[in-house]
């Protein structure tokens, strides 16, 4: 499995992880409510948002739609869809933050809400209010929507290369 640039580890995450993962950001964020709504940042925020939704009891679901990453690395920021208002009783949603570039675009849109993200990196763990797990900045994170089961070498072998 290759790294993608600029990182040195992969993270792999499978789907009942990531569920895990979510429903324990439920339980932080069950008595820091009530929430009116929650605004999923896509593409990777919306699994997360529809666990959330689900355990919180909340059915009002917008998106905030930005473009800033392919398969490989993150590049130019662009907001395809805001969302209207200030954020107030609003839950922002996202599966990672990581330099903090989206997620800072996403607060000045939605300076009000509370941001909720499942993994943070630290340079951008500032920038949210709640997260479930903190990983390594030089870690890629391989999200289950992304990857296919395959063959990985043994940890060694790859090391003696």
């Amino acid at each position: 499995m290759t790294t993608a640039a600029g990182y040195t580890k992969n993270f792999p995450v499978t789907w009942d992880e990531l569920h895990r993962h979510a429903r324990a950001l439920a339980w932080r964020l069950v008595e820091l409510g009530p929430w009116q709504s929650i605004v999923a940042v896509t593409r990777g925020g919306l699994v997360p948002a529809a666990i959330v939704a689900r355990e919180l009891d909340l059915r009002l679901i917008d998106t905030v739609c930005i473009a800033s990453y392919d398969d490989r690395s993150q590049g130019k920021l662009t907001i395809l869809k805001p969302v209207p208002g200030d954020g107030t009783g609003v839950l922002i949603i996202d599966d990672l933050v990581d330099t903090g570039f989206t997620a800072k675009a996403v607060r000045e849109m939605l300076p009000k809400a509370h941001f909720a993200t499942i993994y943070a990196k630290p340079a951008g763990r500032p920038m949210v209010d709640t997260f479930v797990t903190e990983v390594s900045q030089d870690t890629w994170i391989l999200f289950p929507w992304d990857i296919e089961p395959q063959f990985a070498p043994p940890i060694a072998s790859v090391r003696r290369r």
